[in-house]
């Protein structure tokens, strides 16, 4: 039998977003308009659209989270991925409220965990196709240079969030070209 995926809306200042839970954890969050909406939605299988409190958790932290103040904790999250993804996203995680890193720093750091060669290109890959935008912070990453770039969302969001969480600007600028525009 195939697990049932569940669908609800949720309002924020930056658009309209969609929640994706499992009914235990939640597997996506995407701003409507972003690239990738929905990539990890099975296909051929219809998402239901229900209440769960798993998404009224969601919802509850992303309110405190766009009120300015650090959220703790997020819900229950599964996202779907390769090995090498979840290791990226989980590195994600790691990054703390307001804080910034780059996709070379999260490179190397994997390189220490597994005792592989990663490339800051892999990783990015990994952090565009992040699943579980805001709650799994994939816009708290910039490049070594301090480029804005590389967020499904847009650079205009994620300069928004950046700025909601306080996080350090100076030396950051929006490239001229790019994935991030």
């Amino acid at each position: 039998m195939t697990p049932k995926t569940f669908l609800a809306d949720c309002d924020s200042p930056i658009g309209p977003l969609v929640l994706a839970s499992d009914g235990q954890s939640i597997t996506g969050l995407w701003m409507r308009d972003q690239k990738y909406f929905g990539s990890t939605l099975p296909r051929g299988q219809e998402p239901l659209r229900a209440e769960l409190p798993v998404f009224d958790a969601a919802r509850r932290w992303l309110d405190l989270y766009f009120a300015g103040r650090d959220p703790g904790a997020a819900p229950p999250l599964a996202p779907a991925g390769s090995p090498f993804r979840q290791a990226v996203w989980a590195a994600l995680r790691r990054i703390p409220y307001g804080g910034l890193t780059t996709y070379g720093q999260i490179a190397r750091a994997l390189e220490r965990q597994g005792g592989r060669r990663v490339s800051a290109q892999a990783v990015g890959g990994a952090v565009g196709h992040n699943p579980i935008s805001i709650l799994i912070p994939c816009h708290r990453v910039v490049g070594s240079g301090g480029s804005l770039t590389g967020y499904a969302g847009g650079v205009e969001k994620k300069l928004f969030l950046l700025k909601l969480e306080g996080a350090p600007l100076d030396g950051l600028f929006t490239p001229k070209k790019g994935t991030a525009l």
